[in-house]
């Protein structure tokens, strides 16, 4: 009876132990951890990330071939400003040249922020462990919006000056002398087409 007992309990711990193992690996899965995979880091400075967060993809020609692992906001006394950096993780069998050009983007409708790394051309000059690319930094919303309202009343008061009969177009809607010139010319070709060839034959 003890070693039955005995038995069942061994068999019952060989398969707990199965199910906790593929459970880890399921977990570790689903939050795409990298622990039993190669690879190296490097660091991206922005001014700038427009709210990218750890765990954001970081992709290389618009492949996903790492993440960002921490984000960091420091301060630089010579340049007497604060930066941001980016500390990612990138698969072993990646090659960044250091001419790459990299920035935020934006991934989906809900918004979520990525890394993206454009591919340069110095392939005999690829980072390592540790180095770092200076970032471009994206746009702020509220100077996008800025943007938008200085082309509209840019546009406002295009539209305001035809109103008001000034400039060339305002003069060509709304002064009838030169409607009439125009209308004059467009009849005189029609009469006499011939007219054209002379004219081009001048010019040359």
């Amino acid at each position: 009876m003890v070693f039955g007992k005995t038995k069942l309990e061994l068999k019952v711990g060989i398969f707990v132990s199965i199910g906790l193992a593929v459970f880890v690996i399921f977990i570790l899965s689903i939050g795409g951890f990298k622990t039993w995979s190669s690879g190296y880091r490097i660091n991206l400075r922005f001014n700038f990330v427009n709210g990218v967060k750890v765990g954001a993809p970081v992709r290389f020609a618009g492949v996903d071939v790492g993440e960002v692992k921490d984000v960091r906001l420091n301060f630089v006394p010579e340049d007497n400003c604060s930066r941001v950096n980016l500390n990612v993780w990138i698969k072993e069998d990646i090659k960044i040249p250091a001419d790459s050009t990299v920035w935020v983007n934006t991934l989906g409708l809900l918004g979520e922020k990525y890394v993206e790394i454009m591919p340069g051309s110095d392939y005999a000059s690829l980072l390592g462990e540790g180095q770092f690319l200076i970032g471009v930094d994206p746009l702020p919303m509220h100077q996008i919006f800025r943007n938008a309202e200085n082309i509209l009343h840019s546009l406002d008061e295009g539209l305001e000056r035809i109103n008001n009969k000034e400039g060339s177009l305002g003069k060509f809607i709304y002064d009838d002398a030169i409607y009439n010139e125009l209308e004059a010319l467009v009849a005189d070709v029609r009469k006499n087409p011939w007219k054209l060839f002379i004219r081009t034959k001048e010019r040359k």
